[in-house]
Formats: C-alpha cells, sequence, structure tokens
C-alpha cells in the first residue's frame, strides 16, 4: 500500500476522483494536487505521522512566518506541544526534477525559517522525494549540521544512518531497510543523479554518465554483501559528529564527505577484484560530488526493485542520453523487441551481438529466456525464485550471451545494463567486431568468441562508416574487401578494394560467426537492398544465407537518435557450406555455359576486329584536307572520327554483354531453390522523428505472423 493510499485510509488526507484536490483533513485545506510539489508535501506530511509517529494535531502546513518586514509560508512545521507554539522540525518540499542548486536554494531557505522562528526549533528537512537532507539547527551560532535523518516522535538522539538491513532501531530511533521503488521514480532518480554530476560543468555528460555508472555498480555490490539484521549499508551518508568544539562546520562536512567517498571506493575495488573487466579506471568523483549521486540513491533496493521495472528505468535513462552524442549506439526498443520477438531463443541458444551497443538486444533475449523460465518453473508470488527457475536464465546469461561494442565506454554501459538486469555481462567485450574470432579470444581471453559457433546474431552495426585496406590489416580477410573477376571481361583480374563499408563487412562477419543453420537479424540501410552498386553484396547474400525475411523500417525508425537513414531489417538464415558451394558452382557453370552458347569470346574479337579493320581502311572518314600518314593520324578529325568508332563498337560490346546478363539473371532464378520470403513495409513503429509516442506500433502486428513463417521453416514447412 503507497502512503498515499494509507493516509486516505486513516482519514488524514482525501483526494477527489479526478486526482486534481487534496484535502489535509486535520487543518481542513484544500490543495491542488496536481502541482508536483504538492504531491510531495502530501507524502512528507503523511510520513511525520505514519512513519516517524508524530501527532497530527502537532503538525501544521503553510506556516505564515515573518521575516523581517515580509512574511513566508513554510511548508511544514512540526511542534513540540498540543498547542504549537514550540517549533520542533522545519520541512521545506520541492518538486522531484528540482536541480541541486535549487535543492540548495531550498535549504537555505528552510534555515531561514527555522531562524525566524522560536527557539525552541532544532532540525530542518529538506525534500524533492527522490533526494532528502537533514540538518540540525544550532540558532545560538546560526549554524547548521548535517544529520542522517529527523528524529521519530519523542526520540532525543539521533542515529549515525539511516538505513541497515532489515531495519531495526538505535535508541528509539527507527532503522530503515531499502525501499523497492517503481520503475517511473527509478528513473528520475538516476537522471538526476547524472544532471547533479554535469549540472555544474564539472564533468561533461558522457564523463557524468561514466563516474555515475561507477556509483550504481557500488550501489549493488554493496547490497549483495551480507550482513547481519541490523547492520548499516555503507552506500549512504553517515552523519559524522564534531571532532572538538573548535571543529567548524565546513572541515566537519568536508571529513563526512570524505568518509563517505572512502566507503564508496572500498566498494569499488572490492568489486573491482572480482569483476576486473566492468570497470578499469577508478572512482574520478569529488568528495561532494559523490554525496550527491548517494543521496538520490542511498534509499533504493536495486535489488529487490522488480527487475523489469529497473531494467526499463535503466534503458530508459540510457535512451535519454544516448539520444545526444551516442545515438548511434542506441537501437530503439520497439525494433529490439520485434527482432527478439520474432526468432525462437531458448536457454540453450548461443546469441551474439557484434556491435552491442548499450547491450539492449541482449537483455531483451535474456528477458525473453527469463520469461521461458517463468512458464517452465512458475514462482509463487511472495516466495523466493526457485533453484531451477534461476538456473534456467542464469546460466543463460553467464554462459550464452555474448557482445562485442568497439567503444570502450559504452561497452562498460553495456556491462553496467546486463548487471543491472542481475547479470549476463561477462561476456561482454571492448573490441573491434570485425576482428577475426581468434583475434578476439586473444585480445579478451575468452574462447567462446568463435567463428561457426551462435545460432543467432541480433545485431544493429554502424552505417557509413569505411575501414581502409591501409588502416586495418584484417580488411585483406574479407570476401567482400575483394572485387572479384568480371566474368564478361576477359582483361578483369581479382583485386582488393581500398575500403569497404562497415555494414557490408558486418553482415559477412556475421555469416562467418553463426552455425549452420543460425539466424542473422541485422539492420541494413535500404541501399544494400536497393543499388546498383550493391549488387555484388545482395548475389553474396544469395549465396550465403536463405533469405528469411525482409522487413522495411519508417524513414523516422533512428532519427531520434541521430540517424535518418532509411532501414530495413533482414533476417537471415545461414545455409551450410555445401549448400553454398553448390549455389556458387552452379551460377559459374551458368555463366560458363551462356559465354559458350553465345561464342563469347569469338564475337568479342569479331567487334572488335569489326572496329580496327574500319579504322584502318578509313572506312566511314570523310577527310577534308586530303591527309595522310602523321598528319593524318593526328589531326582533330581524324581523332575524333575514331573516339567516335571506338564509342560505337563499345556501345555494341556492352549491348551484347547486357543480353548475356539478362539471360543470365533469368536462368539464374530458374536455378535457385525457390522459397518464400516473408516481406512487410512498417510505416508506424509507436514514435515518431521526436521520439513522441503516436499510439501505434504496426510491429505488434507483423511480430507474430513473422514468428510463425520462421517457426514454418525450422519444421520444414516453408
Amino acid at each position: 500500500m503507497t502512503i498515499l493510499a494509507e493516509g486516505t485510509q486513516n482519514k488524514l488526507i482525501t483526494i477527489d476522483d479526478d486526482g486534481k484536490y487534496i484535502v489535509y483533513q486535520n487543518e481542513n485545506k484544500r490543495r491542488n494536487f496536481a502541482n508536483p510539489e504538492e504531491k510531495v508535501q502530501a507524502e512528507a506530511f503523511l510520513s511525520l505521522i505514519l512513519i516517524y509517529n508524530y501527532p497530527p494535531q502537532r503538525i501544521r502546513q503553510f506556516v505564515k512566518v515573518t521575516m523581517g518586514s515580509d512574511t513566508k509560508e513554510a511548508d511544514i512545521v512540526v511542534y513540540n506541544d498540543d498547542a504549537c507554539t514550540k517549533p520542533h522540525i522545519v520541512v521545506e518540499c520541492k518538486k522531484e526534477e528540482v536541480s541541486e542548486a535549487e535543492f540548495e536554494q531550498a535549504a537555505n531557505q528552510a534555515f531561514s525559517y527555522a531562524q525566524a522562528l522560536a527557539g525552541t526549533i532544532k532540525y530542518v528537512w529538506v525534500t524533492s522525494k527522490i533526494k532528502n537532507a537533514y540538518f540540525r539547527v544550532d540558532k545560538d551560532s546560526s549554524t547548521r549540521s548535517t544529520e542522517s535523518d529527523i528524529p521519530q516522535y519523542g526520540v532525543l538522539k539521533l542515529a549515525r544512518y539511516k538505513y541497515a538491513k532489515d531495519g531495526g532501531t538505535v535508541g528509539g530511533q527507527r532503522l530503515f531497510e531499502l525501499e523497492v521503488v517503481t520503475q517511473d521514480e527509478l528513473t528520475r532518480r538516476f537522471k538526476q543523479a547524472h544532471q547533479a554530476l554535469w549540472g555544474g560543468g564539472e564533468l561533461n555528460p558522457s564523463e557524468a554518465f561514466d563516474e555515475l555508472d561507477k556509483l550504481i555498480f557500488c550501489k549493488i555490490w554493496d547490497e549483495r554483501k551480507p550482513r547481519k539484521k541490523g547492520e548499516p549499508y555503507s552506500f549512504q551518508v553517515f552523519a559524522e559528529p564534531k571532532a572538538d568544539e573548535e571543529e567548524k562546520e565546513e572541515d566537519r562536512l568536508s571529513r563526512e564527505n570524505n568518509k563517505l567517498l572512502k566507503r564508496i571506493q572500498e566498494i569499488y575495488e572490492e568489486g573491482r577484484k572480482k569483476d576486473k573487466e566492468v570497470f578499469k579506471d577508478d572512482i574520478r568523483l569529488s568528495a561532494s560530488k559523490c554525496r550527491s549521486v548517494v543521496s538520490y540513491l542511498e534509499s533504493v533496493n536495486l535489488g529487490k526493485t522488480d527487475l523489469d521495472s529497473k531494467g526499463r528505468a535503466f534503458e530508459e535513462f540510457l535512451g535519454s542520453f544516448f539520444r545526444g552524442d551516442f545515438g548511434q549506439y542506441f537501437t530503439p526498443r520497439p525494433i529490439v523487441k520485434f527482432i527478439v520477438d520474432v526468432l525462437p531463443i531458448t536457454s540453450e541458444s548461443l546469441v551474439l551481438d557484434t556491435s552491442c551497443g548499450s547491450g539492449g538486444f541482449l537483455l531483451h533475449a535474456l528477458d525473453k529466456v527469463r520469461r521461458q523460465a517463468g512458464e517452465y518453473y512458475p514462482q509463487t508470488e511472495g516466495h523466493p525464485e526457485t533453484a531451477e527457475h534461476h538456473r534456467h536464465w542464469h546460466d543463460f546469461a553467464k554462459n550464452n550471451l555474448f557482445g562485442i561494442e568497439i567503444n570502450e565506454q559504452i561497452a562498460r554501459t553495456a556491462k553496467m545494463n546486463m548487471i543491472i538486469h542481475d547479470d549476463g555481462h561477462t561476456n561482454v567485450i571492448s573490441a573491434d567486431g570485425l576482428l577475426p574470432d581468434d583475434e578476439l579470444h586473444k585480445k579478451s581471453g575468452n574462447p567462446g568468441f568463435a567463428y561457426n559457433r551462435f545460432n543467432f546474431i541480433i545485431t544493429n552495426p554502424p552505417f557509413g562508416s569505411s575501414v581502409k585496406q591501409t588502416e586495418k590489416a584484417y580488411l585483406s580477410n574479407y570476401r567482400m574487401a575483394a572485387k572479384e573477376v568480371d566474368w564478361l571481361n576477359p582483361k578483369s583480374k581479382a583485386a582488393t578494394r581500398p575500403n569497404q563499408s562497415t555494414e557490408v563487412l558486418f553482415i559477412e562477419q556475421c555469416h562467418q560467426f553463426l552455425a549452420d543453420g543460425g539466424y542473422l537479424a541485422i539492420v541494413v540501410p535500404d541501399g544494400i537492398l536497393t543499388n546498383s552498386s550493391m549488387q555484388y553484396v545482395r548475389d553474396k547474400i544469395e549465396e550465403d544465407y536463405r533469405i528469411v525475411a525482409v522487413v522495411s523500417m519508417p524513414q523516422t525508425a533512428f532519427m531520434a537518435t541521430g540517424a535518418g537513414v532509411k532501414s530495413s531489417v533482414l533476417f537471415l538464415k545461414k545455409l551450410t557450406e555445401k549448400q553454398s558451394e553448390k549455389i556458387r558452382n552452379a551460377k559459374t557453370a551458368l555463366k560458363d555455359r551462356i559465354k559458350e552458347e553465345h561464342a563469347f569470346n569469338r564475337e568479342l574479337a569479331r567487334l572488335e576486329k569489326e572496329r580496327d579493320t574500319r579504322i584502318k581502311s578509313l572506312e566511314g572518314f570523310a577527310n577534308p584536307g586530303n591527309l595522310t600518314g602523321k598528319a593524318l593520324k593526328e589531326s582533330e578529325a581524324f581523332l575524333e572520327w575514331k573516339k567516335t568508332v571506338n564509342d560505337e563498337c563499345a556501345e555494341k560490346i556492352d549491348a551484347f554483354k547486357e543480353r548475356l546478363l539478362e539471360q543470365y539473371e533469368t536462368k539464374r532464378r530458374e536455378l535457385q531453390e525457390d522459397y518464400d520470403i516473408f516481406m512487410a513495409i512498417a510505416e508506424d513503429i509507436g514514435y515518431d522523428a521526436a521520439n513522441r509516442p503516436t499510439g501505434n506500433n504496426e510491429l505488434d502486428v507483423i511480430t507474430p505472423e513473422l514468428a510463425r513463417f520462421v517457426d514454418a521453416i525450422e519444421a520444414g514447412e516453408a
């Protein structure tokens, strides 16, 4: 039950059916509940009564405070007496999305209220719900010092910390277990923590993201550490008493923050020893910045927060970040979900993403297997996960999921994304996904990255970049980095291309990683499917794969992540080498037969001889100056006529070759095995170019149809 529901049940508040207004019953005050700040204040008010046990009659809201010639309004004041003449606590409430500067301003405002109120005031609580700060106030010296909490009703001495395993009490002060939060709230906490790190300009957004990742890692490790009941969590602020009467507050606060940073660094080092590949560099935050992040996350139980909720929260936070400079590393969720839902991935499948970015494809594959675990080993609500259920998905995450990401920072993000989802980061490596498998093995120390091994490859490789022969030695290993001999050009020889696009190379690399019969689902620019210059790529696809499906995405599919290239999702099933060789041999034999039927070499020689004879005999040349010898051959009129003769011959040869090519294309289609290909066009996939929801996703209709088609292929029925 939420605290608002409990407050309603206890007749402390009423909220109208439309959710527009709230009435605080103890003072009969009606307020605008649509105001985000009011929602925070309502929860703070109810917490004072239902959690901190203060009597409602000792709490007043919207209290007038005289400050010189001005009159201000304190949000909440808690009193030590029923007559409400002895103020004890001032509470200042701000909306959840408040900036660090605004939060600090609110603290100063609350402190000024405390100074203006009667001398009995002792504490200040500043809250935005997702961030809280507590202070003890000394009016005589006009100072404040940070505390771990405000006191429970009747408690005189506070504990140094607020959160402990299974809660408990210290000297009557209640301690709290970490709380499970909703997806929306967790997303806001991630975003606000990130904003707190880079908002002041000390770090750029990318650096701030990296540091936040490290602290989330620490938070998870701290929660996993075994603890006795009542033992405090380390990932929280501990109030430090003054070293002596002479110590200034800024020195005490600095010491408090430094001790917090030291605890966080110790957690980080402990985690790094057991998981060296996640983070290789140290935490680079100041003690005060570290405290800012901890203040947003210290109360949250990431371990017990619903897996889907925390996963979606992190993905949503990732999405907001990756829509900036790192858009190319993020595939929109509807496309990821569509691809994974279509494919028959199980706990036995080996799954690879050769350009895994933030890990979206891998996570959705993991979620799919986790849902299957729920079907095989149903869980009873309120009961711990069974060993069979855990083993089903966890072994898949640990042993069967593989990802490669060239950008080290993004690779760390993918690992963190997997850790947030409770595992699967073991086989995510930072490397160039186009490296040969033996080099990937050598670089990562992971023998799992081997050719001819994976059942499914699901990927969205980078578009538009070129790999040059002069820069990457491995390019010479790729068949599609070589120019093939033109079968209609006797002078043609095999040659290397100076460069090749990454999207083409990844199609070939994925083929090498796939086991026979394995599936590749890959996002490709439409140019690969339509441009005449890409025919050789389509030929290779035809030889290496059975084409399962082509699903066209809308032009807007990747605009929100900074890419406007029209693209499609290509589903392919790898043929055996024997099947591919049969296709290649049949094509070669067909070409040879066509050339033989048309006496290709003899006809070329005839056309060229006809040209040479005509030039030699000057047939058709007017020779207006009756020139001869060298003068003739160097004259402008002769050279122009000769060019015309050569062009006419070239046109005849091209026309001859075109007839042969047309015959080849017709016969080639007859040669190939006839099979169905699933084709679909998705014009709306749930969001527009600005990432605004459209309320319609045509992929939801396409998914079950294509999944059935894939199942039919696997059953030998299609």
